[in-house]
């Protein structure tokens, strides 16, 4: 079964130069909770993928992969 991707936090971290540790002291998240969102094994909530966003300077819709 492939896997899906629906977000592309790991992409925009990379884009941004920003470590996934960063981004979990930020929003007061476990290492290991990040990790499985960039490898889309689980989805954060919306108001994480907001604060996510907020903290990346990045546009929400840029989290997520397009569907066209």
């Amino acid at each position: 079964m492939t896997k899906i991707n629906y977000n592309r936090i790991k992409a925009v971290l990379a884009e941004k130069n920003v470590s996934s540790k960063d981004l979990a002291q930020h929003l007061g998240k476990t290492e290991s909770t990040v990790s499985r969102w960039c490898t889309n094994d689980v989805q954060p909530a919306v108001e994480i993928f907001y604060q996510i966003s907020e903290f990346l300077n990045v546009d929400i819709r840029e989290l997520f992969v397009s569907t066209k």
